[in-house]
């Protein structure tokens, strides 16, 4: 099966992908379509293959079966060295900044990594975007806060101007108040740069708070996909309204912990 090309053809398209290990069956005939500017949430909780969707999405794994296409490009069979327009298009923000950033490399360099070049100018620019200051760039990794650090991770992921931003769990382990203002950042980012998000979360009020369209995962399948008010306001699935039920209300966690103080 090709796409081609044209206004129609979705950014990124799933069609029936299975993804076996040794052991485990982490992706059973998954199927979606993400379009042009669109925010469009994968939520799920710990096994559901969320996290495999993203290194599928990303060509860091490739699957057992099915086809993935990139602005109507199949991908999933492609060699590395035929993707670097996927690599230049598609960046992803991991959940883990301190992790995903080199400690022994300061910040302008962290930046500049995906651009093979330095460029002062750009890194100027981007720490600007991302609410940082512009002495950022002389520092460290281990200087910064954890929303810091984000903040740092999500500038190195717009270096290269892609059109796809994948977030994988980026505030999970942010404080409640953090996680707001990262939030905030991708939407605003996203709507000043005309990005596509994919954004994968365990969280669906999270999911709520940052996209329009959402798709539920639970061991390895698609169970529930809409609009997020739809999803959230009339959920059909069992495993979606335990979600619901689980999810803590953001407005309602920040307004306790300013009771507290």
């Amino acid at each position: 099966m090709n796409d081609t090309g044209g206004a129609s053809v979705p950014v990124i398209r799933l069609h029936e992908v299975h993804r076996r290990y040794s052991r485990v069956h982490a992706l059973r005939g998954v199927s979606f379509e993400v379009a042009a500017g669109r925010r469009f949430g994968i939520v799920g909780g710990s096994g559901s293959g969320k996290s495999t969707v993203v290194r599928l999405l990303a060509a860091l794994d490739r699957p057992t079966s099915g086809e993935i296409f990139f602005q109507g490009r199949r991908i999933d069979r492609l060699p590395e060295r035929r993707l670097g327009f996927l690599r230049a298009r598609l960046q992803v923000v991991f959940q883990d900044p301190l992790g995903s950033l080199d400690p022994r490399m300061r910040v302008r360099d962290i930046i500049c990594e995906p651009l093979g070049r330095r460029n002062p100018d750009r890194v100027a620019e981007l720490l600007a975007a991302v609410g940082l200051p512009g002495d950022s760039g002389e520092r460290y990794p281990h200087e910064f806060s954890g929303g810091q650090r984000q903040r740092i991770s999500i500038a190195r992921a717009l270096a290269p101007d892609p059109g796809v931003l994948v977030a994988d769990e980026p505030v999970s382990a942010l404080d409640v108040s953090v996680r707001k203002q990262i939030l905030d950042l991708l939407a605003a980012l996203a709507d000043r740069l005309d990005l596509t998000l994919v954004f994968v979360s365990h969280d669906l009020a999270v999911v709520r708070r940052i996209c329009d369209t959402v798709a539920v995962m639970r061991r390895g399948e698609i169970v529930e996909t809409g609009g997020v008010a739809e999803v959230y306001d009339d959920p059909r699935h069992p495993y979606t309204r335990e979600l619901i039920a689980a999810a803590p209300n953001l407005r309602g966690e920040l307004a306790r912990l300013k009771g507290e103080r």
